[in-house]
């Protein structure tokens, strides 16, 4: 990434983030600073508007996004109070994973929806070098100046144009745990190394407890867990040079990071029901079998967003049943790993525009805030519209790093290696997820084809 981001250093980020997430661990569910606003489910209650938007009676536009379930349905009370505002009609249409080939594939038949969410920043410019994407109107960009740092602005442009507006965020760099899983193996103290981390899981494996939950199926959880180990353990430096491909994957880095995790997936005993049954596991039910069933897990790694769906599908509370501590430092600090979701226009118009310009707002943030599981980076929204705690500490936490904190490697890269299901980077990480002995092929897989991608890019 080209991005003024990648010139920051961890430690500043790292200490922000690991102490607010740390200070969560303990909190409890609820908020008794968000409770007397009426943010969920429609316009933010009483309070007045932020944006003013135009009057769109009769159109009906076309959003995209990768969300399914949960985080779906969160997003629809947004739209919803677009449409109340606007008059407009505001049609979701989910992407699947492969969200760079659905789009692609609905441009270039000349349907594209009005405005898309596109969780890689390398899309975004792979898009925009195709001339498929609208900058910014002055309103949109009103909102985005306004309420959102210099970083995040820098994430949704390219080449000096603003294309993009992240309106949402996600903390990268957590484990979520099951509180009663840990106080049943007499487990006090929530790892804060990799190898208290790895002894941790051993002691939940011998009281009887599947020990860590892996959402294998899905191949952007694997990416997420390499970055995290390999920017603790590399640094930040080397993790630039590897996200922008100025070193190979073959690099003795990579391999001390890929034997780091083959600790953990290449003993079954530690990982719930063993990689086999990790490799069948999607990243919804990775975090389901933690807090529910028979034998839930004790631990699941991923970002904020696991929030959405232990509150939808599971009786578990968020700060009670379920709490988070950061990802484990694996060198001298813990990773400070951010990934989001930027909002695009794919169409020229007026009702796209307004959409945009809505979804920078602060209005649009705390509506969506109040239904759980995710976080903005905008800096102006009502930190009190969360719906708990530890989500709202999430978030107040990264917006106290300010800058200072490294991007979603795999998002960085062209889709071809990054981004897409059963190919490049995702696939190279399932297969050393099925057989993590063979680190040298999977070093070799995995530098042939991002050799490949970003030769095309």
């Amino acid at each position: 990434m080209r991005s003024t981001l990648r010139k920051r250093t961890l430690r500043t980020a790292a200490v922000a983030l690991a102490t607010g997430a740390l200070t969560l661990s303990l909190a409890s569910c609820g908020g008794d600073d968000g409770g007397e606003r009426d943010t969920g489910g429609g316009g933010g209650g009483g309070k007045k508007a932020s944006v003013s938007l135009p009057k769109l009676d009769g159109q009906t536009l076309e959003v995209a996004a990768v969300w399914t379930g949960p985080e779906q349905k969160n997003f629809t009370k947004v739209l919803d109070e677009f449409e109340k505002r606007t008059g407009a009609t505001v049609n979701f249409v989910p992407t699947g994973n492969n969200t760079s080939t659905f789009l692609g594939t609905k441009i270039e038949g000349g349907k594209p929806p009005d405005v898309a969410f596109l969780p890689q920043v390398g899309v975004l410019h792979q898009f925009a070098d195709k001339g498929w994407l609208k900058p910014l109107g002055p309103e949109a960009q009103a909102q985005l100046d306004k309420n959102f740092s210099k970083g995040w602005k820098d994430l949704g442009a390219w080449k000096g144009k603003q294309y993009g507006a992240y309106v949402k965020a996600a903390n990268k760099s957590l484990v979520w745990y099951n509180t009663q899983a840990f106080e049943d193996a007499g487990i006090t103290d929530t790892p804060k190394t990799w190898d208290d981390f790895v002894k941790t899981a051993r002691t939940l494996s011998d009281a009887g407890t599947p020990p860590v939950s892996v959402g294998g199926g899905d191949g952007w959880v694997l990416t997420d867990w390499f970055e995290n180990v390999y920017l603790s353990q590399a640094g930040p430096e080397k993790y630039d040079q590897l996200a922008q491909h100025k070193i190979k994957w073959t690099d003795p880095s990579v391999k001390k990071a890929l034997e780091t995790l083959a600790e953990l997936w290449g003993n079954d005993q530690l990982v719930a029901g063993g990689a086999k049954k990790a490799l069948q596991t999607d990243f919804p039910k990775s975090v389901v079998q933690t807090f529910s069933g028979d034998t839930p897990a004790g631990m699941v790694y991923e970002g904020d967003f696991a929030a959405a769906n232990i509150n939808a599908d599971t009786k578990a509370k968020v700060g009670t049943d379920a709490k988070v501590f950061p990802f484990p430092a694996v060198g001298t600090d813990s990773p400070v790993v951010s990934g989001g979701d930027v909002a695009v226009a794919l169409k020229d118009g007026k009702g796209a525009q307004a959409l945009l310009t809505f979804l920078a707002s602060t209005d649009a943030a705390e509506i969506w805030a109040a239904q759980g599981g995710v976080i903005s980076p905008n800096k102006e929204m009502d930190q009190g519209s969360y719906k708990d705690e530890v989500t709202r500490g999430i978030a107040k936490a990264l917006l106290a790093a300010g800058d200072n904190f490294r991007f979603d490697m795999s998002d960085q890269a062209p889709a071809a290696f990054g981004g897409t299901q059963g190919v490049g980077e995702w696939k190279d990480l399932q297969d050393f997820l099925r057989n993590p002995k063979d680190v040298a092929g999977a070093q070799r897989k995995l530098e042939a084809d991002a050799a490949k991608a970003y030769g095309k890019g």
